[in-house]
């Protein structure tokens, strides 16, 4: 998989849970992808400062980036 398509593919998966993240009042948005292997994403909105922000990018986010590209080994947020 090249570099474009490895961001196509945390693209789409970013698309997926989006809606779940607005619903909140937040959102997510790439920030940039390291040795094809680490995601660096960062949570915006309600999500940016909720308590719960952890486990919604472990659970939520990282699961759903590795359906769509199971190479990727860690996802991590920015703050």
């Amino acid at each position: 998989m090249t570099s474009e398509q490895l961001v196509e593919k945390v693209q789409e998966a970013l698309e997926e849970i989006r809606p779940f993240l607005q619903s909140d009042g937040g959102d997510i948005s790439l920030v940039g992808i390291e040795s094809d292997s680490i995601v660096r994403v960062r949570l915006e909105g309600a999500c940016s400062g909720c308590s719960i922000n952890q486990m919604t990018l472990k659970s939520g986010v990282e699961a759903t980036i590795k359906k769509h590209a199971p190479q990727i080994q860690t996802v991590l947020n920015e703050s």
